[in-house]
């Protein structure tokens, strides 16, 4: 099947390297010249495991290919998939114009059938206007052509992506239109071999089942951190009721640890669309609200607890391991990290840092500066720092050899934003040990 795909970031490249990885024609469209030429080289301009690879193997293949073009891109598919970004605007709404941007253009130069497929995260009734400005632009060139516009989210989790696409979970499509039906369904089935995993909806459903998904985790994530939070103050171990209500298949073990907040491209942006949806429609989303002021107030928890524990950090070295704002993956947007950094060089101390893969996005975020050392091993951030605070739990980090840890750090005092240590073990090799919520004493 002959595929565009209008956008080469994150979701975009998964989409087209794992289409085309199953034999698909793909042809990416950006307005990008040098991502692009990365591109064409095999080059991914994002950290995604394997990835890379597959994108490599395909160019070389002939089954991928890229352009700045989108006259050549409406011309090469039926399928036209729109996956541009969506930024935040100031009112916390998502920003369309890169989505209706594209719509336009396929409107532009559309000369025959195109199921045309929002990939984007995008609010409620966005469907509705890509197909007005279709509409416009065929109008304009005093033509009639039929197209179907069709929802169809990604569920993608950063660090996972190929997996989570190549073996979904649900494929939500939404439309009304059995044509489109049919063409999802047959675009979609190599990866829907095992059982029937496509949820056909109406748009506005599936439009909306992408921002609830992500809200019902944020949702989650933010409750266990409130939890945690009372926990400290009432002398409890989280970590032991979270084993405890776990347990319960109800809730289950998944987006309940406890931590230092979440960041990424999705949970912070998505929450505040959804909360900002609901405010256009005149609705009051109190628990979203929540959910995004106790995430924030969060991503600030190891800062306070380094300054209750030295009082001053004005002077102090603090090393960071890690900076994305999860494992497996360079994405540093919205990461607790990056707070937890502003706010001791706003107290006049300095950072040691080490991240497995984000340190060239941590330089072009912050440039040089003479209080960020970027290390070449979590050993180099800790040498000489006056405390550790663990704000990324990397693989490497889960079992460091403590007995070293202790003489390359000037005080032994580690501030765990994970909870990946065992309380009582680090007390008897005599650290000073702060996790979240485990007041309890082992």
């Amino acid at each position: 099947m002959n595929i565009t795909i209008f956008g080469s970031g994150y979701v975009g490249l998964v989409t087209a390297a794992c289409f085309a990885d199953v034999g698909n024609d793909v042809l990416c469209v950006d307005v990008d010249a040098a991502k692009i030429a990365m591109l064409e080289r095999g080059e991914s301009p994002i950290y995604e495991p394997g990835l890379t690879e597959m994108l490599k193997s395909n160019v070389e293949a002939g089954r991928i290919r890229f352009t700045t073009s989108a006259a050549e891109g409406v011309a090469h598919g039926i399928y036209q998939f729109i996956a541009v970004g969506t930024p935040p605007a100031e009112d916390g709404s998502a920003d369309m114009k890169y989505v209706l941007a594209v719509a336009k253009s396929i409107g532009e130069h559309m000369q025959d059938y195109r199921v045309v497929i929002s990939k984007s995260t995008v609010p409620v009734g966005t469907a509705d206007s890509v197909r007005a400005s279709i509409d416009a632009e065929l109008k304009r060139r005093g033509v009639t052509l039929d197209f179907d516009v069709v929802s169809n989210p990604e569920f993608l989790k950063e660090g996972a992506a190929i997996a989570d696409f190549i073996k979904p979970d649900r494929i939500v499509v939404g439309t009304s239109s059995k044509r489109a039906t049919e063409a999802m369904q047959a675009l979609y089935a190599p990866f829907n071999r095992n059982h029937d995993k496509l949820i056909v909806m109406d748009v506005r459903s599936s439009e909306l089942t992408k921002y609830a998904a992500n809200a019902m985790l944020a949702t989650k994530i933010s409750f266990m951190n409130e939890l945690a939070n009372l926990a400290e103050k009432l002398g409890a171990d989280i970590e032991r009721v979270r084993v405890g209500i776990g347990s319960d298949p109800r809730i289950g073990y998944q987006f309940i640890y406890p931590g230092c907040g979440y960041g990424g491209s999705c949970f912070p942006k998505d929450v505040k669309a959804l909360v900002k949806s609901a405010a256009d429609v005149g609705f009051d989303a109190r628990v979203l609200k929540s959910v995004e002021d106790v995430n924030n107030e969060q991503k600030h928890t190891l800062h306070k607890k380094l300054k209750s524990h030295f009082g001053s950090l004005s002077g102090k070295t603090i090393a960071l391991w890690g900076l994305a704002f999860k494992p497996r993956t360079d994405d540093m947007r919205e990461a607790p990290a990056r707070v937890l950094m502003e706010a001791l060089w706003a107290d006049g101390a300095k950072v040691r840092a080490y991240d497995p893969v984000a340190m060239h996005e941590t330089r072009k975020i912050y440039g040089d500066r003479a209080d960020l050392l970027l290390a070449k091993s979590p050993e180099e951030a800790a040498e000489g720092a006056d405390a550790l605070a663990l704000v990324t739990e990397w693989r490497v980090f889960q079992s460091p050899n403590f007995s070293r840890l202790k003489t390359l750090l000037k005080s032994p005092v580690i501030v765990d934003g994970r909870n990946q240590y065992d309380p009582a073990y680090l007390k008897q090799a005599g650290f000073d040990y702060y996790a979240i919520g485990r007041a309890a004493k082992h």
